[in-house]
């Protein structure tokens, strides 16, 4: 196993947790600038596809593309900008089972590029996924991500790192 998989495994999933994956901590999101900007920038331009070979590659890639660059750019708009990648490879990864060959603590990122995304389609998929392979905790937040997408066609929370102008509602 190439030695930069097993690291960002390893960094997310056990030196990180599920303590940091969805806090704010500005000097968390250093860190993982730090160590991963280089790497993620490359996995963005398409580089690693032969990562996609195994479960543990797949993870990797979803971790750089769809994870490392919430934290690294928070409240901007680069922290949206690997999300189309990430769905792609995910889409690849869950055709080819490397999600149910995982743990179902890391399952939940072979799916979150579904949740992050603003197509309803996406959105349906996610639920979809939770439903039959993670039911649970991530299931409630599918569903809250859908409804918000159904409400306003996109998360407004958003508006400001991607330009968009907000509306009353």
């Amino acid at each position: 196993m190439d030695e930069r998989i097993r690291d960002i495994i390893e960094f997310w999933m056990v030196e990180a947790g599920p303590a940091r994956w969805y806090a704010s901590d500005e000097a968390f999101d250093q860190q993982i600038r730090d160590k991963f900007e280089g790497i993620w920038r490359s996995a963005w331009q398409g580089k690693f596809g032969e990562w996609m070979a195994t479960s543990e590659g797949a993870l990797a890639l979803l971790l750089l593309c769809d994870q490392f660059p919430r934290n690294m750019f928070r409240g901007k708009a680069l922290s949206f900008a690997s999300d189309p990648r990430a769905r792609d490879l995910a889409r690849e990864a869950i055709t080819q089972g490397f999600d149910l060959e995982v743990s179902p603590e890391a399952r939940q990122f072979f799916y979150l590029p579904f949740e992050h995304s603003e197509e309803m389609e996406d959105q349906l998929r996610a639920i979809e996924l939770f439903t039959e392979r993670l039911p649970g905790e991530g299931l409630t937040h599918a569903r809250a991500h859908a409804a918000t997408i159904s409400e306003f066609g996109r998360f407004p929370w958003r508006n400001a790192a991607l330009g968009r102008t907000a509306t009353p509602e």
